[in-house]
């Protein structure tokens, strides 16, 4: 359960990070940071996780959304409500 559990946490902060840089965008580590409450080291982590996805890219200004995040973010909602269905059943 406590790998589930960091899986999740860290999820959470995966989708926050790109939240954060679809709405403010083009935004740097340290306003994501700021932003976020998080360490700079755990925001760098995460979007390196979100480039490595196609769901941003960086910039000279800071990271940007690509044309895969608004997808994303949409099935994501499906996808967290499938998750939640079944953890609901066990």
């Amino acid at each position: 359960m406590e790998k589930l559990e960091r899986e999740v946490e860290m999820t959470i902060r995966h989708l926050r990070v790109l939240k954060l840089v679809k709405e403010m965008e083009p935004i740097g580590i340290m306003k994501l940071s700021a932003e976020t409450g998080l360490p700079s080291h755990k925001v760098r982590y995460s979007l390196r996780v979100l480039e490595h996805g196609g769901l941003i890219a960086p910039s000279q200004q800071g990271a940007v959304t690509t044309e895969r995040t608004a997808t994303f973010l949409r099935e994501m909602t499906g996808r967290i409500n499938a998750l939640l269905k079944s953890i609901q059943q066990m």
